[in-house]
């Protein structure tokens, strides 16, 4: 099945445990139409570049997921029906990186940024 990753944006007045319900939410939508999640990250609360739908604020997660289209389609259409969810992104990957993502590494261990330019 194909590879994906998601980031979704939800409404900054959930608490923790709701953002991170919403993961297993969406889990079972992608498990009931044959898919799976393999990894999923709760970033936390993060400040936007710009305001969306009023909020200078949302709970960022992560997921991993191996499903067919159509899971992922199902998924992505009751994520923008859910009130709570503000943003979306979905991209297909060939494989899928070992280890935590970018956000959740500590700053000295990214190690490849380029120096600031002085």
């Amino acid at each position: 099945m194909p590879l994906y990753e998601h980031v979704f944006i939800s409404r900054q007045d959930l608490s923790n445990t709701q953002a991170e319900g919403l993961i297993e939410h969406f889990g079972t939508v992608l498990s009931d139409n044959g898919g799976k999640i393999v990894e999923s990250e709760y970033w936390g609360v993060k400040t936007m570049a710009y305001k969306i739908n009023k909020n200078r604020k949302g709970h960022y997660a992560f997921l991993k997921t191996d499903a067919p289209a159509a899971a992922v389609q199902e998924m992505e259409r009751l994520m923008r029906l859910h009130d709570d969810v503000m943003r979306v992104l979905t991209i297909k990957v060939d494989e899928h990186a070992e280890g935590p993502s970018i956000q959740m590494q500590k700053r000295e261990e990214r190690g490849d940024r380029r120096e600031r330019r002085s």
